[in-house]
């Protein structure tokens, strides 16, 4: 029997790829399943927290 391993990198253009790669990163994470049903979500970073807002232009802004 042969199995595939599923590429954590499929779908990703190939500057994201590459920058994926080049940092290490093992598995990207879609932003339609981090926003969900919403244009905003809250990062808790150390005691910091960071809002990461998706844009109607469909762009990411992150504020502190």
């Amino acid at each position: 029997m042969i199995t595939t391993r599923r590429d954590p990198l499929l779908g990703l253009n190939k500057f994201q790829a590459k920058m994926a790669v080049a940092s290490g990163s093992s598995q990207p994470l879609n932003s339609g399943t981090l926003f969900a049903d919403s244009s905003e979500v809250v990062i808790a970073h150390g005691a910091e927290l960071y809002r990461l807002r998706l844009t109607r232009q469909n762009r990411l802004i992150l504020t502190k």
